[in-house]
């Protein structure tokens, strides 16, 4: 251990164990996946992150070693420690010169934003000697002025390559091929289940994996096409997930750019219906039924279901409407007059 301190000192690192962790000091070879735990923090005491509480939520952070994650100094420091550590590391300028720009996409994700948010028209060094704004008055002013910084890490888990699934980010692009039918099966299990939620989240990281592979083909090239017709039926499952869940106007949007594609899509064009019907556009709704019937007359029964369930949530609507404005503009005539002073 004191070898272990000696090498990072050398380095502008100086560690500080807040707690032990336990077993033996892993190898950490490339393709390890370590989830850990970190607060960061200027010298005097000043927070600026904490994954216990960025968003509202305590998640850990996963890294997957050797990827050159843009904060070399975590893999670094991290390679010392054992499972169960909490760590003080203090870090020289040149080590965290980058964490203005690191901390701006772990904040963005932790709000459900774009990572790359704000970082997409200028190169990491070019923002750090640029005015740029961050969009955080503390990261501007720490990429104004860098200085050193203190990490408090706890390595929560440490995972051996072949152990874990790769998050699709991390994955090679026939790593992303092979594992589509997976996460495809397993949204399905899901949905069987009832966990509506989480399949469709399967769905998404899928559509996600063949959308980024998707990129790098031409449109309307043959790699593309195929790419897009492995897309397609795993769009219509989350769209089937987001119906239930009420979000009607993402599934008109989906359906829509499926239909806009492949204009016989009868599974598209029945939950589009259905999402039409939800929000009260009736005549929309009742052409995108007419439409399911005539590529598939097999399904009339169920159109004409959801047709008589439609208009009786019309009847009970205009009635209810009815109602309130009758008891709006009545009056009871026998009422005394009241006479008000302003």
């Amino acid at each position: 251990m004191e070898e272990l301190a000696t090498k990072l000192l050398a380095e502008g690192i100086q560690k500080k164990v807040v707690s032990p962790g336990k077993g033996d000091l892993s190898t950490f070879p490339d393709g390890t996946k370590v989830i850990f735990h970190y607060r960061s923090s200027l010298c005097d005491g000043t927070v600026l992150d904490d994954s216990r509480t960025m968003g509202g939520r305590s998640k850990p952070m996963e890294l997957i070693l050797g990827k050159k994650f843009k904060l070399a100094v975590w893999e670094r420091v991290i390679a010392t420690m054992r499972e169960g550590e909490v760590a003080d590391f203090t870090c020289d300028v040149k080590h965290t010169a980058l964490y203005p720009l690191v901390s701006q996409s772990l904040r963005n994700i932790s709000a459900g934003k774009d990572p790359l948010e704000g970082q997409r028209h200028c190169c990491g060094i070019a923002q750090i000697h640029s005015h740029h704004s961050l969009g955080h008055c503390d990261l501007d002013k720490l990429q104004a002025n860098p200085q050193p910084l203190v990490f408090t890490l706890e390595l929560m888990e440490v995972l051996t390559p072949g152990s874990f699934r790769l998050d699709t980010w991390a994955m090679t692009d026939d790593e992303k091929l092979e594992v589509v039918p997976q996460i495809h099966v397993e949204g399905n299990a899901l949905y069987k289940k009832g966990d509506v939620k989480e399949a469709a989240e399967k769905y998404h990281n899928a559509i996600a994996c063949l959308k980024n592979l998707q990129m790098k083909e031409r449109p309307g090239d043959e790699g593309w096409i195929k790419l897009d017709l492995m897309i397609t039926p795993l769009m219509l499952n989350y769209c089937q997930c987001q119906l239930i869940q009420g979000q009607y106007y993402e599934v008109l949007d989906h359906c829509s750019s499926i239909i806009s594609k492949y204009e016989d899509n009868v599974k598209a064009y029945f939950k589009r219906a259905k999402a039409h019907a939800a929000v009260w556009n009736e005549t929309e709704a009742r052409a995108d039924f007419a439409k399911v019937v005539e590529l598939d007359s097999s399904l009339g029964p169920s159109v004409a279901k959801e047709l008589r369930a439609m208009e009786e949530r019309i009847r009970s609507k205009e009635k209810e409407e009815k109602g309130r404005y009758k008891s709006l503009f009545s009056y009871d005539s026998n009422a005394p007059a009241t006479a008000t002073t302003g």
